[in-house]
């Protein structure tokens, strides 16, 4: 791995949480499906994995970053946080005008007829998952794998509660087994595109790197805020969901520490 480019890591590694997806609908296919109340708590624990990784992975790193050329001072403050309002109104930006469809919301974006109602469900989840395959390929194209792998096992393991949800509420949809699996592991495929444009970006352009994590950040933490967090409060099992949020963000920041 140590021989490979940072480009290179940041798409494989994000190529490897991106496959988690697949991994985790695979009850679906053997007909184990758990019951909403543990759903809930699995999204309640990968939206804290992408707290975590938010703030300890790509916010501090980007405040570090900032500071060794701009010294200590407001500069580096105000550069991370210009970034991460940039990259929260950049997912909202694709929230409103690529149309797509929410399982529980229904339908956002412009009106798209045309579309088959699975299109607008895997427009939704790519919305949703390009910003952590971006968040993977900026860890690694900053510093290696020692900056990117706590990432991408991080994201690895948040995406496989959510291939779950995603199958689950296709088979909800009249979908079979077989097809369910099969959207939901492809939802996974943007997170390699995501890491190798995050990490190129980074590696050709080295003064743009506090704003690409933070960037990456603030991508996530719309995500969090906007679909996670209030996804797992909707069936009343909001204590289970914050449990698991608790549970994700320290195991986040186990990792974090010690593989970082």
């Amino acid at each position: 791995m140590d021989a490979l480019s940072p480009t290179a890591l940041g798409f494989f590694g994000s190529l490897a949480a991106g496959l988690m997806t697949a991994v985790g609908a695979l009850p679906v296919l053997a007909g184990h499906i758990p019951g909403r109340a543990t759903r809930d708590m699995a999204l309640g624990f990968a939206a804290g994995v992408m707290l975590a990784a938010s703030f300890f992975s790509l916010i501090i790193p980007a405040l570090e970053a900032a500071g060794v050329t701009y010294g200590e001072g407001a500069i580096p403050a105000a550069i991370t946080c210009v970034s991460i309002l940039i990259g929260m109104a950049a997912v909202h930006a694709m929230n409103e005008t690529l149309p797509h469809e929410h399982f529980k919301l229904g339908r956002e974006g412009p009106e798209a007829a045309a579309l088959r109602r699975v299109w607008l469900f895997i427009i939704a989840i790519t919305i949703h998952n390009f910003p952590e395959g971006l968040a993977v390929g900026v860890g690694f194209g900053a510093n290696g794998l020692e900056g990117g792998l706590p990432l991408a096992i991080g994201i690895g393991l948040q995406n496989a509660p959510e291939g779950l949800a995603v199958a689950v509420a296709l088979l909800g949809e009249g979908y079979g087994k077989r097809r369910a699996w099969g959207i939901a592991a492809l939802t996974g495929m943007v997170e390699p595109i995501g890491g190798l444009i995050g990490a190129g970006v980074i590696v050709l352009a080295q003064p743009l790197l506090p704003w690409g994590l933070a960037f990456a950040a603030g991508a996530m933490l719309y995500v969090i805020s906007h679909e996670i967090i209030p996804e797992t409060h909707r069936s009343g099992h909001q204590n289970k969901a914050t449990l698991g949020l608790a549970v994700g963000l320290v195991v986040m920041l186990f990792l974090d520490v010690w593989l970082g």
